[in-house]
């Protein structure tokens, strides 16, 4: 999963990130809103947590504008106007959700989780895909109910799969997902993450649930064409 923090206060904004990257999700940042926009234009992000108190740009502003053209991707607002017209305002301006500071770490990744989750139209915490489990709150993954150990990256790469089984998903789209704004598509990260997963995934398994499809992407889940 990959997210977008716009706040301009930086060392509060390390601090989510640092949190957020411990949680396994690859996180950009950016401290005013012109480089949002800009971002929010070059980036496909899963979800944006956006302040709204920004030095150039209202955050307010910065979220109507994003939604005359995007109407998909969540905003979790973090903000200190804590007044009921300032939530009102946000969600009817198109807020997925509103959180307040200060607030705890813990409160905002499980609205995080929540929104996600949301998103792709999730109503259960675990994802399924024959023997495999995906914990999407534990960000774990269980074969026949037992532990699979994964790097980060193994890990971001199966929740996205598992999160669009049945279709392909294309390296250029696990890049803009998993990874963050330092990796471009002709990086051979991504086959070497991948092959390392393949191969554990078939050692518990007994056979790779993960398919190539020819110009298309890998894809889990399905049936067989």
């Amino acid at each position: 999963m990959k997210l977008l923090i716009v706040e301009d206060e930086k060392v509060f904004c390390d601090r989510i990130a640092k949190s957020l990257r411990k949680a396994g999700y690859e996180v950009d940042m950016c401290h005013d809103g012109s480089s949002a926009a800009e971002h929010m234009i070059s980036g496909d992000y899963d979800l944006i947590l956006l302040d709204l108190n920004l030095p150039d740009i209202d955050g307010m502003e910065l979220l109507r504008h994003m939604r005359s053209c995007d109407n998909e991707t969540g905003v979790l607002i973090i903000s200190a106007r804590s007044q009921i017209a300032d939530k009102v305002e946000g969600l009817d301006s198109g807020a997925s959700d509103y959180l307040v500071k200060p607030f705890h770490l813990d409160e905002m990744k499980a609205r995080i989780r929540s929104l996600t989750r949301r998103r792709f139209i999730q109503n259960d915490v675990s994802l399924f895909c024959g023997r495999l489990c995906f914990d999407t709150k534990g960000r774990t993954a269980y074969a026949d109910g037992k532990v699979i150990g994964l790097t980060r990256k193994e890990t971001g790469i199966l929740e996205y799969l598992m999160l669009n089984q049945g279709r392909p998903v294309s390296q250029e789209e696990l890049i803009e997902h998993v990874w963050d704004g330092s990796v471009d598509n002709f990086s051979n990260s991504i086959r070497v993450h991948m092959s390392s997963l393949r191969k554990k995934l078939k050692g518990e398994l007994g056979y790779d649930p993960i398919r190539n499809r020819i110009g298309e992407g890998y894809q889990i889940g399905g049936d067989e064409r």
